[in-house]
């Protein structure tokens, strides 16, 4: 038998990695995952939540009397091979089993360890005394083991279901389209997410423009109508993606936060201290603080500049054409600097051994216009508009699997306190008529502009 090279082709200096070793790592890796998750899950089933169910479900229900109250104590080891001592209230306890009676001691519910025996003597001042009668229940398998509250520690089980859940689901998913995809070529697996993709379940193909393949549509651009001009342009910002991340990311964090520290608060209200809990809710809180402080550090660079808006005379664009453009920037304060251009941004997306990578490269920028100290009034927002012509030999725009040609209008600014600021719009250009063509020789570019300030 032959073992696949770890080394395939030259590339230059370098060699490419072996594509089935890469496959073989890939899938370790998920397995790991998914195994991680079956024996962590199992742990948790195995040691918290059937017990407490059988608790709630199986064992018998009695009265017990009281027949001793003491203190149980308990060797605690702590590194580095460090021991003490711990104490915990308990009762003793005399309750029926068909015909016998059984004595036993059990930790009231009540009650947890401590270090301090003077303060377990004190809780146990706090227990029932000695011939009273309180409910219990037994196992009926085991009937010397018998608990004295029943009920579900609910975020042990919320634990139980979260970690190892997430582990199961993503190294599961990851180690099914890793063998699924084994042994396949590139154009095998590109088939693959074509014919499996969300558009083909639904029987659709990727929106194009009528009578121009390749051509994206652009319905979702000319659906909102301006106010001055005939669109208005939808804004695609990167600083609105990254607030959105971190509003999501602090809600779901400080969610979990919250169910863990309402735990902790019913327990104490109860007398009882969880450790596991607590040391839980320690990270849990730090990672919580930090991200509600990130996101408003965000919300503060995101909105300290006012709202920016772009309107175009017509939509889609053509090559050689004359358009007017608004550019309306609100907020308050001194702006050092704000510039609107014309961009065309090329997308490649390529596997790289088991990798999808995509770049991005602005090959054409077309400055617009330029303004220097614009003073903004909360009372009315900055309005200027202007003519721009679309460069006679402007690639149109185009979309596919692998590769993305896109136009766009960047408005760019440099607040006076604040961040630079970067806003993106995207339109579609579509490309020159048979007209057009016949006739852009004899007609002499006006690369002239005329500014009309609001």
């Amino acid at each position: 038998m032959r073992l696949p090279r770890f080394l395939e082709k030259k590339r230059g200096e370098r060699r490419t990695g072996s594509q089935i070793w890469g496959s073989v790592g890939e899938a370790a890796f998920y397995a790991c995952l998914l195994l991680a998750g079956i024996v962590f899950g199992a742990l948790l089933i195995t040691g918290v939540a059937v017990p407490e169910w059988r608790i709630n479900h199986d064992y018998l229900s009695t009265r017990a009397v009281v027949v001793g109250r003491g203190l149980q104590r308990r060797l605690v080891s702590d590194p580095p091979h460090i021991s003490h001592s711990a104490w915990a209230p308990v009762l003793r306890v005399n309750y029926p089993v068909d015909k016998n009676r059984i004595e036993t001691w059990s930790q009231p519910p009540s009650t947890s360890v401590t270090s301090d025996r003077e303060t377990a003597l004190a809780r146990l001042q706090d227990l029932p005394p000695i011939g009273s009668e309180i409910p219990c229940w037994y196992d009926p398998d085991s009937p010397m083991t018998v608990v004295l509250s029943r009920g579900y520690n609910w975020w042990m089980w919320l634990l139980t279901l979260l970690l190892p859940g997430a582990l199961v689901a993503f190294g599961g998913s990851g180690l099914y389209k890793t063998v699924r995809s084994w042994g396949k070529s590139e154009e095998h697996k590109a088939a693959s997410v074509r014919s499996t993709g969300p558009a083909a379940s639904m029987g659709q193909t990727p929106l194009e423009s009528p009578g121009f393949p390749g051509i994206p549509a652009c319905d979702n651009l000319v659906n909102s109508p301006g106010t001055i001009l005939r669109y208005r342009l939808p804004i695609e910002s990167p600083e609105s993606w990254a607030l959105l991340g971190f509003g999501l990311f602090s809600v779901v964090w400080n969610a979990v936060l919250l169910v863990l520290a309402i735990g902790a608060g019913l327990d104490l209200m109860g007398g009882r201290v969880d450790w596991l809990l607590f040391s839980l809710i320690i990270p849990f809180a730090v990672v919580g603080v930090g991200s509600v402080v990130l996101f408003f550090r965000r919300l503060v660079l995101t909105t300290s500049v006012g709202p920016t808006q772009i309107e175009v005379s017509d939509h889609p664009l053509r090559p050689g054409q004359h358009y007017e453009v608004l550019l309306a920037q609100g907020g308050s304060g001194m702006l050092r600097s704000l510039e609107i251009s014309m961009e065309l941004e090329e997308q490649a997306t390529y596997r790289q051994g088991t990798d999808t990578r995509t770049e991005r490269v602005v090959v054409s920028r077309h400055m617009i216009k330029q303004w220097q100290d614009v003073q903004l009034s909360p009372v009315s927002r900055f309005e200027i508009e202007t003519m721009i012509q679309v460069p006679i030999d402007a690639m149109h725009s185009f979309e596919s699997e692998h590769n993305v040609v896109s136009w766009r209008f960047v408005v760019r600014g440099v607040p006076d306190r604040w961040p630079p600021f970067c806003r993106v719009f995207p339109l579609i250009i579509f490309p020159r008529d048979d007209y057009q063509q016949q006739t852009h020789i004899n007609e002499t570019p006006d690369n002239t502009t005329q500014d009309i300030v609001r």
